[in-house]
């Protein structure tokens, strides 16, 4: 994900300017292209498929991203974040109040933490980027719902993915069917334009106003990864200057999932092929 307060550049292993572009800057991929992006996405997924049965009271985050570490060099693929502006790690691990870019420790996990765990891989130069939510132990009911809302926030945002419809209508899907739940949208933070770079335009804001921002086209390619909080949406970042929190200590859950879009809709390239999205596995 991207503060939404920056403008995203193109960042990313190859040359962009001979890409086919929207008036608003958005590349445009080739239907072709396609494949690579369902071949990284499934990587990312399965990664977060095997790390499942890793988060239990007493792991630490640590071991978990050494573990996803090794799952993406034994695929003969890339992270995207080792040596991302100085970052060292191949996840991102965010527990409880924090809402993002969680940095792995050694830290121990505890009976009812809830987690987000972000991976990014390169598969033949295309990028894969995904996150779910897990629980270590059994999850409080209050928890168990923000997972489940934050979950269906994605799939509402996603649905509104065709050709016409405009980023504002994927943000409003998102942030009507929140607030509508009493919880709140992080807006500090939003979704990245995807393919064979790691972040370009647009950004993806998970609220807004129908009929706004960029219109879709056949051929972008973008996550989309709402970040949402059961109290206020007001974050901060810490003194590492990579983990963001909640303000009030209120829990936070995102899950996302790396979107194409098609002449009549969408295809979702990180779908999960042991169908553990959902940390119920539903």
């Amino acid at each position: 994900m991207f503060r939404e307060t920056e403008t995203i550049k193109t960042e990313g292993n190859v040359d962009d300017t001979r890409a086919r572009l929207t008036k608003d800057g958005i590349r445009l991929y080739e239907t072709s292209d396609f494949p690579g992006m369902h071949a990284a996405g499934r990587l990312a997924a399965e990664i977060l498929d095997r790390v499942a049965p890793l988060v239990v009271p007493g792991q630490t985050t640590a071991a978990i991203d050494k573990a996803v570490e090794d799952m993406v060099t034994e695929a003969g693929a890339t992270s995207a974040t080792i040596g991302y502006k100085g970052y060292k790690h191949a996840t991102c691990i965010s527990v409880n109040h924090v809402v993002c870019h969680g940095i792995p420790s050694d830290k121990t996990l505890r009976d009812g933490d809830i987690l987000n765990i972000d991976v990014t891989v390169i598969v033949d130069g295309w990028f894969g980027d995904t996150s779910r939510m897990y629980v270590a132990g059994k999850m409080s009911r209050k928890a168990e719902r923000l997972v489940q809302v934050t979950h269906d926030a994605l799939f509402k945002g996603i649905e509104a993915v065709k050709p016409g419809n405009t980023f504002g209508d994927i943000g409003y899907a998102i942030q009507s069917y929140v607030e509508g739940q009493r919880m709140s949208v992080v807006r500090d933070f939003c979704g990245h334009g995807l393919g064979r770079v790691f972040h370009a335009p647009p950004n993806v804001l998970h609220y807004g106003r129908p009929g706004t921002g960029p219109t879709l086209e056949e051929g972008m390619i973008f996550t989309i990864e709402p970040m949402v909080n059961l109290g206020r949406p007001e974050t901060k970042v810490l003194a590492d200057d990579w983990t963001a929190v909640t303000r009030d200590k209120s829990l936070s859950a995102q899950f996302e999932h790396s979107i194409g879009v098609t002449a009549d809709g969408f295809e979702i390239f990180t779908l999960s092929p042991a169908g553990k999205f959902h940390p119920t596995w539903e």
